[in-house]
């Protein structure tokens, strides 16, 4: 596996390898690998012939400067997991390299960054969008792949990848869940013991919330409750939000409509760190 840490290191390899028609699977990362970013680069050496990896925490995706500086940073364990999973190359760029001078560009997605994250986290998703473009121009792949657990990311990206003609396929892979149903995160790391044995209370309620909208006697706004009550019993948590959203807009549900998929989203703070998960109900 190669190590490219310039912008002009990883455009003059993409050219080799476009030139030789091979196919380039991009799989962005921030680092602090797991099994759910290992899945993605698995799944990428199977569909392409280059499998491209970046690491890079990236400062416009942050609008609280703690979570930033505390953000786990291990590029030396993360390049010794990738070479195993079939990583042909991991760019690994300083921020002076991804941002040699400040960026002007402004993204604006209207409504499907008005709510959630984007809601919570204002400029979260400019910052996501100026980062994923620089890495898509740099290394121009065929299939970029992303985990579903960032469910308003992907739904961003691929409105991204839409609106300015990215030749490329988004691949979207489900939410990898540690034994006890915890959705698998970098930030998971920063847990103490206590946090990390209430954290899987998330998961559960978004598994209460799916059986009752299932169910279909109650209506969204009664789910929201439901979560927010059945949350309110765990020790430290400070429950940002939880939304019941159509799956394909994201905006908020006051009925439902039959055939819709239901995305089922929240956040929460556990022992200082900030935790997000999400469910998808088909009906």
């Amino acid at each position: 596996m190669e190590i490219l840490n310039t912008a002009a290191a990883l455009q003059a390899q993409t050219e080799i390898w476009r030139q030789r028609g091979q196919r380039i699977g991009l799989v962005p990362t921030m680092g602090a690998l797991h099994e759910g970013h290992l899945q993605l680069v698995r799944a990428a050496a199977r569909e392409c012939e280059v499998v491209v990896a970046s690491i890079f925490v990236n400062p416009t995706q942050f609008n609280n400067p703690d979570d930033f500086r505390l953000y786990p940073r291990l590029p030396e364990a993360d390049a010794a997991l990738l070479a195993p999973a079939g990583c042909t190359a991991l760019f690994l760029p300083s921020v002076e390299e991804m941002y040699p001078r400040p960026t002007a560009l402004q993204f604006d997605f209207g409504a499907l960054e008005r709510v959630m994250e984007g809601e919570h986290r204002p400029g979260h998703f400019n910052g996501v969008a100026t980062v994923v473009s620089k890495l898509f121009h740099l290394s121009r792949p065929h299939r970029a792949y992303f985990g579903q657990k960032d469910f308003q990311q992907v739904a961003i990206v691929r409105q991204l990848i839409s609106d300015l003609s990215f030749d490329l396929t988004l691949v979207a892979f489900p939410t990898v869940r540690e034994a006890d149903g915890l959705a698998m995160s970098s930030r998971n790391r920063r847990l103490d013991a206590t946090a990390r044995a209430l954290a899987p209370r998330l998961y559960q309620s978004l598994q209460l919330a799916e059986q009752l909208v299932r169910a279909g006697a109650l209506s969204p706004a009664a789910v929201q409750a439901a979560v927010t009550e059945a949350l309110a019993s765990v020790p430290g948590l400070e429950l940002e939000y939880i939304a019941v959203v159509d799956a394909h807009s994201l905006q908020p549900l006051t009925a439902w409509w039959p055939g819709r998929p239901v995305a089922l989203c929240l956040a929460a703070h556990l022992g200082g760190v900030r935790l997000i998960d999400n469910v998808v109900v088909e009906r």
